[in-house]
């Protein structure tokens, strides 16, 4: 799947729990991202991270950093 596609849709999910405290809303969107995607999903999101992440919200990255 293309790494800008996935940017999109955690930023999405991130989106969701953005009114939670910071910590609390990384943690939600990251058990999210466990419950919901694929391992090779989630792979290849830590790999966009890795590379620096571009248009990743800082939410997002925060998850994708867990």
């Amino acid at each position: 799947m293309d790494s800008m596609k996935l940017v999109h849709m955690a930023n999405q999910i991130a989106l969701n729990f953005r009114l939670q405290p910071t910590d609390d809303a990384a943690a939600l969107t990251a058990e999210h991202l466990k419950a919901f995607w694929s391992p090779a999903m989630r792979q290849a999101l830590v790999a966009h991270l890795a590379s620096g992440g571009e248009g990743l919200e800082p939410l997002a990255k925060a998850a994708a950093a867990r």
